[in-house]
């Protein structure tokens, strides 16, 4: 006897959003994205060109903000958008990293090899050159004004 396989359902951005707020999530809608917190955790997720989530930002929900992971070489913190800095602590970086485990087993998405293994971040602000990441960093033989 053959049997028919059934194709597998993809949600859209809405439907997904609507899933996770079936799923005890909090989900608001931003001008720069859609908020999604749990547990004193949240991502800014934007939709994609495919209509699937794409996180833009994660980390501790301050308010109506997202504090990213910030390394300072010597210490990570968690940094708004605003300019408020917590320190992370041990307990902040599992919750983070279950939080995002979670929310990418829910939405469906695929999770990377090195992130699975750990928390991790993109923002470092220890860089020893001055103005580096603005893109005015004055050239060692110019004269600082």
């Amino acid at each position: 006897m053959f049997f028919k396989r059934e194709k597998p359902r993809v949600l859209t951005f809405s439907g997904q959003m609507d899933h996770l707020r079936g799923q005890g999530y909090s989900v608001d809608a931003k001008s720069n994205g859609t908020l999604i917190r749990k547990g004193g955790f949240a991502v800014l997720a934007r939709e994609n060109a495919e209509g699937q989530p794409e996180f833009v930002d994660t980390g501790l929900a301050v308010g109506d903000e997202v504090a990213v992971l910030t390394s300072l070489g010597y210490q990570m913190i968690f940094m708004t958008e605003g300019g408020r800095k917590t320190p992370a602590l041990a307990e902040h970086l599992k919750g983070l990293h279950n939080f995002v485990e979670d929310l990418r087993e829910e939405l469906g998405l695929t999770s990377l090899y090195n992130q699975a293994l750990g928390t991790t971040n993109e923002k470092h602000l220890y860089d020893r050159v001055n103005l580096r990441d603005t893109g005015n960093a004055p050239k060692p033989w110019e004269k600082r004004g």
